[in-house]
């Protein structure tokens, strides 16, 4: 595994920790956004297969996730954790400047990077989103129904056909294994109408992943999602029998070697 390293930023609501995976004379620079309860550690295998890509990558762990400050899983405004994003990619840039910058985001990760795009698309080279919550999703009004919040967290036998994911997600104490609350839920559904209102990603171009036995983050949600998102460059690529965690799949190499031959496309143009 390539070696990594932890920073200290200052949030919009306190300090974010952020990790790196060093490279000299990248390629690219990866952004790596992780999902809802989980954290950037989860991510190690994925940055090492882009690391041994050609880049360098970065991710941070977004306000009350993983090892920065917050109460956990309480998100009030996704802006706030787009602006945490933001301030790493300036620290990934002021590292490695003028590389292009690949954002990569995952499930809750992907409605960030979505809406990352739209506010500093400009800067980026290229954007991946794995499962992510984009167009609708139908948990979030049956949640919102109730009162109070059904103490339900997330199935880890959903997440990959192979048990050893989710075993490890159950015995991860970095991920948070709780309910959801209900100020974070209502944020989703802000965000959600954001980025639907906010226009689509232009030339930048997109790739998305998903499994069509996602049952976390379905994917017909996502593809009115993308359908309104996407600009003239896009690509997609749906894996049967894959679930929600395609970055952690049986077919993970597969996934990833998808990811790395967009990125050359991209890079070559």
């Amino acid at each position: 595994m390539a070696d990594s390293r932890e920073h200290t930023l200052t949030g919009t609501r306190g300090t974010i920790t952020a990790r790196e995976w060093p490279r000299e004379r990248p390629r690219y620079v990866a952004l790596l956004v992780h999902g809802y309860g989980e954290h950037i550690g989860r991510y190690g295998y994925v940055a090492d297969v882009l690391h041994g890509h050609g880049a360098a990558v970065f991710g941070p762990d977004h306000m009350g996730h993983g090892r920065s400050a917050g109460e956990r899983v309480l998100v009030e405004d996704f802006e706030d954790v787009v602006s945490d994003v933001h301030a790493v990619e300036r620290l990934a840039r002021a590292a490695h400047p003028g590389v292009p910058v690949v954002l990569i985001g995952h499930s809750m990760g992907g409605l960030i990077a979505a809406r990352h795009a739209q506010r500093y698309g400009e800067g980026l080279a290229a954007l991946v989103l794995s499962g992510p919550v984009i167009g609708g999703w139908d948990l979030l009004p049956q949640l919102l129904a109730l009162d109070p919040l059904p103490d339900i967290p997330i199935d880890p036998t959903t997440l990959s056909r192979d048990p050893s994911v989710g075993e490890a997600y159950a015995a991860d104490p970095l991920v948070w294994h709780g309910p959801f609350k209900r100020p974070t839920l209502e944020a989703f559904v802000r965000t959600l109408e954001t980025i639907a209102k906010s226009g689509d990603v232009g030339a930048l171009p997109l790739l998305w992943l998903h499994g069509d036995d996602d049952r976390i983050v379905p994917l017909p949600a996502s593809r009115a999602g993308i359908e309104e998102l996407r600009g003239a460059d896009w690509t997609e690529r749906v894996y049967a029998g894959a679930q929600h965690e395609v970055f952690n799949e049986t077919n993970k190499d597969t996934v990833l070697a998808d990811v790395t031959a967009f990125v050359d496309r991209v890079l070559a143009n």
